[in-house]
């Protein structure tokens, strides 16, 4: 069987993830394959009659997730698909796709307390093609390496080896909605108070429950934690860890185009413009119509996966497919997108510890940016735990911070997690390094 999905290798998945019940939710509609569908086929990815009337986190949807995920990353004892309600960027009904996987030890001792250890993994798959979501990649691109590190199916495997269970969320939703940082943010909370409402974590033990998100990862966790205070009061987050974050993406429209990663832009706009049909068609109205640089093959990027976009707009000036340059974007309608979904810290203030990191020479998005966001956030009392690597940029970060996120996570989970008040501290850590 084949089927469309994005290698990691080349590039990198920006985040990083006990006997569980043989019957789930009987009463909730199952769709059964034996092997992994692209979600355009797969009839498990809709919503059932009268979704829209469910509340945010309702599972919607469950099944054993087909194929071969358990044997493709180690340590998982059961792993499962479960569609939930959730809420997009307009504060309209949504649905969205997680899937779960299932630790051999069931539970986390500390401290003379037992609980369950609940990880919501949020990966960048940083698309606005549909069929290229998390839930596909499982079963092969995070097998890959990850530039010279460890690939995500070996963190997983760490992770579940320590026993928490991990929900990794579909967080951009059906539409692909990449850089709507409320449709992310609410489908990251929803995905975890489905994996909470579900039968697969032991309902007798309390649970504690973390995030981790790198890159466009990172997006996804931070808006989940800036939303939660107001969109679901009852859950408590034990930390969140993020690295190389996008607090304001419109900061880096103008340092990825005419770059490697220049296949960002399409998709950012794409996945921005698909909840508003007045943006999307003036987007669609300032695309050019001929010339090396036209509508045809922007629009290209919604059936990309990320490495494919990558690849399609390697060092292009995406100005170039506009006819008033990039400075189009900054039109009103698209304005008021970005004020709502691009700029994180003032959606509301994280109830969570921290951990963030960074490198000072990040190639994405300017590192000022992170150092404005993490100030703000110290100044209203979070707890928060910064390190700005001076080695490296964006793409090195990653595995030059997946061990001290790693640590920082247990030290979460275990119980030992000391609070810091507000430490930032530049560091020195050079365990890959690749040249910006």
């Amino acid at each position: 069987m084949h089927f469309n999905t994005f290698n990691i290798n080349v590039f990198v998945l920006f985040s990083l993830v006990a006997g569980t019940p043989t019957s789930l939710h009987k009463n909730v509609a199952r769709n059964e394959t034996t092997e992994p569908l692209l979600p355009s086929q797969d009839p498990f990815y809709t919503a059932p009659v009268d979704w829209e009337n469910t509340s945010p986190g309702t599972i919607l949807r469950i099944r054993t997730a087909p194929g071969n995920v358990t044997t493709v990353i180690a340590n998982t004892s059961a792993a499962y698909n479960i569609v939930f309600r959730t809420t997009d960027s307009n504060y309209k009904p949504s649905w969205a796709v997680t899937t779960v996987l299932a630790p051999f030890q069931n539970a986390t001792t500390s401290r003379n307390s037992t609980y369950n250890s609940l990880l919501s993994l949020q990966i960048a798959y940083n698309t606005a093609y549909p069929d290229s979501t998390p839930s596909l990649m499982l079963y092969s691109a995070a097998s890959e390496p990850t530039f010279g590190g460890p690939s995500t199916a070996d963190d997983i495997a760490y992770m579940l080896g320590n026993g928490w269970y991990v929900t990794i969320p579909d967080h951009e939703g059906p539409l692909a909605s990449f850089g709507l940082g409320i449709q992310e943010g609410h489908a990251t909370i929803d995905s975890i108070r489905a994996t909470l409402n579900s039968a697969i974590l032991p309902r007798d033990t309390e649970t504690k429950t973390a995030m981790w998100g790198y890159s466009g990862g990172s997006i996804a966790s931070t808006w989940a934690a800036e939303l939660q205070e107001q969109y679901a009061p009852e859950l408590r987050f034990a930390g969140m860890a993020i690295g190389g974050m996008v607090p304001n993406m419109t900061q880096s429209f103008p340092i990825l185009s005419g770059t490697p990663n220049a296949g960002l832009l399409p998709a950012i706009m794409l996945g921005s413009t698909s909840q508003d049909a007045e943006a999307r068609e003036f987007l669609l109205s300032r695309l050019k119509t001929d010339g090396p640089f036209n509508v045809t093959g922007f629009l290209e990027s919604l059936h990309y996966d990320v490495f494919t976009s990558f690849l399609a707009y390697a060092g292009q000036d995406i100005g170039e497919y506009f006819i008033g340059g990039l400075q189009d974007l900054r039109a009103p309608v698209l304005e008021r997108i970005a004020r709502s979904n691009w700029w994180q810290g003032y959606h509301g203030i994280p109830q969570t510890p921290v951990f963030a990191y960074k490198a000072i020479n990040d190639d994405f998005a300017p590192v000022s940016d992170s150092d404005e966001l993490i100030e703000r956030w110290c100044g209203i009392g979070v707890d928060v735990r910064y390190e700005r690597n001076e080695v490296g940029a964006h793409v090195s970060e990653i595995a030059n911070g997946r061990v001290r996120a790693l640590a920082w996570l247990k030290t979460v989970f275990d119980g030992t997690l000391e609070k810091t008040g507000c430490d930032v501290k530049n560091v020195s850590v050079s365990l890959i390094d690749i040249p910006a």
